[in-house]
């Protein structure tokens, strides 16, 4: 009987403690998002509108939606805000959270990342902080950047924090270390690794699982890094910067966190840079280049792998892209097409959801290597800005966001057939 207390004891305290994770791009952070009985065509005028909300300050930061509520990081001023709702979109408190990255482009771009009672995010100067669900108090910040003497690029920080069982990571860069892991609990450093002498990235952090091994894959504005989540030691870095073509900058404007298969991982960042496949040694301490891509080079708005093929959109310019699928094994590239101009693209329930930052369309469109196969699109009209916030898509809703809105659509399949 005593035994029996004593493990229901550890169970609940392990379930406290590694609850669900609600984050940028989905559980693993890949663009797909774990949903059933979505509606596989839209009517002409688009999905049911569920609700607005205005308010929420400007962003490029996507909301995150739990099984109770809704989260979403605005700028309000010159400060970095986080705002609670519930799911009707009613607001429940709104919180500041940190200086905003007042530069170029200022608007926040780290989304929140949600575990159990807390919300963790990284304002636009580098102040990680965790929040209380509940009332939205704080429970501990770091100010991350100054603490570590981070060396910024030219826009300030766009990187989402990332949890993995008791710790939660960000990547300041800089001089003094390249990535930090903190006790996710009360804020306590746990490590810092070494520095590779780069600056920061905008590059969200991801979880590598590897021939039973734990990676973090994590990036400074030049180098691709594993390291061992347990010590913050740096297994091995790939120097990306080493194949740019500018000599005006000091690091690259690198935004897209790797995709990955296997012993196989994908970096693109845009700019006419190249986009490479790495291949990771079997002791997985080594990574090569496997291919190197001229095509698939995305800008920021996130890349699907969908079984053998990438989908995602290249770079032309700041303001025009095409839509690309390529083979991943062998770099082939199946299509290359235009519609309007570049945007964000996820994936669920066998379908791709893609978002363009020029005029706001949202398309619904079929995977197939043989064409880009749009299916249903509508177009957001409101709010300001590009349109560079990632979709979220949540228990058969889809949220978008443009600027101070938020804007949530019904794709649940009611009927279980065509809406057409």
């Amino acid at each position: 009987m005593k035994r029996t207390i004593i493990l229901a004891i550890f169970l609940l305290l392990r379930f406290s403690l590694f609850s669900q994770i609600y984050q940028w791009r989905g559980d693993k952070r890949d663009g797909h998002f774990n949903e059933s009985g979505l509606l596989s065509e839209w009517p002409a005028e688009g999905p049911g509108l569920l609700f607005e909300v205005e308010g929420i300050g400007v962003g490029f930061s996507s909301p995150i939606a739990t099984e109770d509520a809704i989260y979403a990081t605005g700028m309000i001023d010159s400060v970095d805000h986080l705002t609670a709702m519930d799911l009707q979109g009613n607001m429940i408190w709104q919180v500041p959270y940190g200086k905003s990255w007042t530069g170029s482009y200022p608007d926040t771009r780290s989304s929140p990342t949600i575990e159990g009672d807390r919300v963790y995010v990284l304002s636009g100067t580098g102040r990680l902080g965790c929040f209380n669900t509940g009332d939205g108090s704080e429970i501990w910040s770091v100010e991350v950047d100054t603490e570590f003497e981070a060396d910024w690029h030219n826009w300030g920080i766009a990187e989402s924090p990332l949890i993995y069982e008791n710790m939660v990571f960000c990547t300041p860069g800089g001089k003094k270390t390249s990535v930090v892991a903190f006790d996710k609990m009360n804020g306590r450093l746990l490590w810092q690794s070494e520095s590779l002498g780069a600056q920061r990235s905008y590059v969200s952090p991801v979880i590598y699982e590897f021939n039973g091994q734990t990676y973090i894959l994590a990036a400074t504005a030049r180098h691709l890094i594993a390291l061992i989540p347990d010590s913050g030691e740096i297994v091995w870095s790939y120097n990306y910067f080493e194949l740019q073509e500018w000599t005006s900058q000091p690091g690259l404007i690198w935004v897209n966190s790797p995709v990955f298969k296997e012993d196989e991982i994908f970096i693109s960042k845009g700019y006419n840079h190249p986009a490479v496949m790495l291949k990771v040694d079997p002791s997985g301490r080594s990574v090569s280049e496997k291919y190197i891509d001229r095509t698939l080079d995305n800008h920021h708005h996130g890349i699907v792998m969908v079984g053998d093929y990438l989908y995602g959109s290249n770079w032309q310019s700041n303001s025009k892209g095409r839509w690309v699928c390529m083979n991943w094994e062998t770099g082939e590239i199946m299509y290359e097409h235009d519609w309007f101009s570049k945007g964000s693209m996820v994936y669920a329930d066998g379908m791709l959801y893609a978002y363009v930052e020029r005029n706001g369309a949202v398309g619904l469109i079929r995977p197939t290597p043989e064409k880009f196969d749009l299916v249903s699109s509508f177009i957001v009209r409101k709010g300001t800005g590009p349109h560079w916030a990632h979709p979220y898509i949540r228990d058969g809703r889809m949220y978008l966001r443009h600027g101070d809105f938020m804007i949530v659509y019904d794709i649940r399949d009611h009927q279980g057939g065509s809406v057409l």
